[in-house]
């Protein structure tokens, strides 16, 4: 693909296909992926990336915590609710999905299954997780620099037919998570991304939220037109 057509056609995905992705893909990806930029080049971050019987038992261990209340673990953190226009985009895109997907507001079922597809990485045969060493715990620089990875991460997937979602839920039982992903104890736990092939036929995987234009995000400063 072109680099426009990746930054342009790329959306996230929230439904699947079962086929499994082969490591040297993944490997590929990878490999793309930690081309980004990272502060005094200190390289951060580590991948975790998981597949078959490993993540099924996260899936399972994830679902029957929630399912029992078992308060959230996640590590890295979650900061203040949003509040303002961050909480109408993030209302307006839970709009646009429910939507999509046919899930009426006061049908709690469904809308607890939708909740669970995130804590199940929806379905995708393969998570990666993104983790950051630990002696760097505290940095402004090092979430940043995880964050230019995991956009790099995605965006190569994309150019290579597959699709990607970076979400929490998949992480915030985290003693699941490391238990069955091997997560070593010099590690930090930031972020899931759920990576598989596509299914174009899921109601949701058309959604793709509004951007802002530049004229709102960007002030130009010593210009002259």
């Amino acid at each position: 693909m072109e680099f426009d057509d990746v930054i342009f056609g790329r959306r996230s995905i929230r439904g699947y296909k079962p086929d499994p992705v082969p490591r040297e893909l993944i490997e590929e990806i990878l490999t793309l992926a930690m081309r980004a930029p990272s502060s005094m080049n200190t390289q951060p971050w580590n991948f975790y990336v998981i597949t078959g019987e490993p993540l099924d038992r996260i899936r399972k261990g994830n679902t029957e915590r929630t399912l029992a209340g078992v308060p959230h673990s996640r590590e890295f953190r979650t900061g203040q609710a949003f509040e303002g226009i961050h909480r109408e985009r993030q209302v307006d895109v839970a709009k646009q999905l429910f939507g999509a997907m046919g899930i009426e507001r006061d049908n709690k079922e469904k809308r607890q299954d939708w909740v669970l597809r995130g804590f199940r990485q929806f379905d995708a045969p393969v998570c990666v997780i993104i983790t950051y060493d630990k002696v760097l715990d505290g940095s402004d620089d090092t979430p940043f620099d995880c964050g230019a990875v995991a956009t790099a991460l995605v965006n190569a997937a994309w150019s290579r037919g597959l699709g990607t979602v970076i979400n929490s839920q998949g992480i915030m039982q985290s003693p699941v998570v490391r238990e069955h992903a091997g997560i070593a104890d010099d590690q930090v736990i930031m972020k899931s991304i759920a990576l598989g092939w596509p299914d174009m036929d899921f109601p949701s995987n058309a959604v793709v939220p509004p951007r802002k234009s530049v004229a709102e995000a960007a002030t130009f400063v010593g210009f002259t037109d």
